[in-house]
C-alpha cells in the first residue's frame, strides 16, 4: 500500500507543481499579455523550430549509438536500432515518473538483447557521469561569463540563508548516507551493496573500454547537439533573436536544470525561461512565449519518437 501511495505521490506532486506554476505564471499576465503572447506563437519562424527538432533528434540517434561502446566492452552487442529506441522511450518514460527512464533502458535491452539488468543500468549510470560532467562544464562556463547576473537570480529566488540551510542539509544527508553505507549491517543496505557491485563494473567500462575516444566525441556530438538546438530556437522570435552568447548559455543552463529536476520541465520550464530572459531584458510575455515554444516542440517529438519506438521495438525484434 505504501508503495503504491508512493509512486502515484511521484507522479502527481510534480505534475501538480508544474500546473501551479502555469496557473502562477497566467494569473500574472492581462489580458493583453496574454493575446501578446497568443500572436507571438502565431508570428513565430517554425522554420527555426524545425531544424531544432532535427538536431535533437541527432542527439537521441547518438545516445543510442553510444551506448553501444559501454555494452561492447561488457561483452554484449545489441542491435543499434534496439539502442536507440529503448532511449527514444526511456526519455518517454521520464515525462511521468523523474528518472525512470534509464531504468526502462535496461529492462528493455534485458528483454530484448538478454544484457542484464545491473550490467545494462551500470553503463547507463557511467553516461550519467559523463553527462553531469558535460553540464557542470556548462555551469562553470555560465558562471564565468555572468556570475553577477547569475547570483542575482539565485538570490532573488532563494533568500541566502535558506540557500545556505539548503546546502547544509543536502551536505548532512550526503553524509549520512556514505556513513550508513560504509558501516550498516543491515540486511537491505548488504543487498544494495551486492546490487551496486554490478552497477561498478558497468561504470567502470567506460574508463577501460577500446573505443573510448569514439566515445567521448558522441558524448560531444550530444551536448554540442543540445546546445545548438537550443540556440537555434531564438531566432524563432524577434525579441530573442539578438541574444548574445552568454544569454544563450545561461537560459540554456536554467532549461537544462529544470528539465533534470522536474517532470521534463512541465510548467517550471517556461516560467524559469521567463525568469532568466526578463534579467537580460526580454519581456516576460516573449520569454514566456520562447519557454513554451521550445518546450513544446521537443516534448512532442519525444512524444512521437516514443510512440513509435513502443509500437515498432516489437516489430524489429519478432523472436523476443
Amino acid at each position: 500500500m505504501k508503495q503504491k501511495i508512493g509512486k502515484w505521490l511521484s507522479i502527481l506532486l510534480p505534475i501538480l507543481l508544474g500546473l501551479a506554476l502555469v496557473i502562477y505564471t497566467y494569473q500574472k499576465f492581462t489580458p493583453e499579455q496574454l493575446e501578446e503572447i497568443k500572436q507571438q506563437f502565431k508570428n513565430a519562424d517554425y522554420f527555426y523550430i524545425y531544424i531544432s527538432l532535427i538536431i535533437s533528434a541527432i542527439a537521441l540517434w547518438s545516445r543510442g549509438y553510444r551506448w553501444k561502446y559501454t555494452l561492447a566492452h561488457l561483452g554484449y552487442h545489441p542491435k543499434i536500432s534496439t539502442n536507440v529506441m529503448a532511449v527514444c522511450i526511456g526519455y518517454f518514460v521520464n515525462m511521468s515518473i523523474p528518472r525512470s527512464g534509464e531504468v526502462s533502458r535496461a529492462l528493455l535491452l534485458k528483454k530484448y538483447e538478454d544484457v542484464p539488468f545491473d550490467k545494462a543500468f551500470g553503463t547507463i549510470i557511467a553516461e550519467r557521469v559523463v553527462d553531469t560532467f558535460f553540464l557542470l562544464s556548462f555551469i562553470a562556463l555560465a558562471f564565468f561569463l555572468e556570475f553577477d547576473v547569475l547570483k542575482t537570480f539565485v538570490l532573488d529566488k532563494i533568500p541566502f540563508q535558506k540557500l545556505m540551510l539548503l546546502l547544509g542539509v543536502g551536505a548532512f544527508l550526503f553524509i549520512s548516507v556514505i556513513l550508513l553505507f560504509r558501516y550498516s549491517k543491515l540486511r537491505i543496505i548488504l543487498l544494495i551493496k551486492q546490487k551496486i557491485s554490478g552497477l561498478v563494473e558497468g561504470v567502470t567500462s567506460i574508463w577501460q573500454m577500446e573505443k573510448k575516444w569514439a566515445f567521448l566525441f558522441h558524448s560531444l556530438l550530444i551536448w554540442a547537439s543540445y546546445f545548438f538546438m537550443f540556440y537555434i530556437t531564438i531566432f524563432a522570435l524577434p525579441e530573442t533573436s539578438n541574444l548574445s552568447l552568454s544569454t544563450v548559455v545561461i537560459s540554456f543552463i536554467v532549461g537544462g536544470l529544470a528539465i533534470t529536476l522536474t517532470n521534463s520541465g512541465f510548467g517550471a520550464y517556461p516560467f524559469l525561461m521567463a525568469e532568466i530572459l526578463l534579467l537580460y531584458n526580454v519581456p516576460e510575455t516573449a520569454g514566456t512565449a520562447f519557454g513554451w515554444l521550445v518546450w513544446t516542440s521537443q516534448t512532442l517529438m519525444v512524444v512521437i519518437l516514443g510512440t513509435l519506438s513502443f509500437l515498432l521495438l516489437p516489430v524489429f525484434n519478432k523472436n523476443k
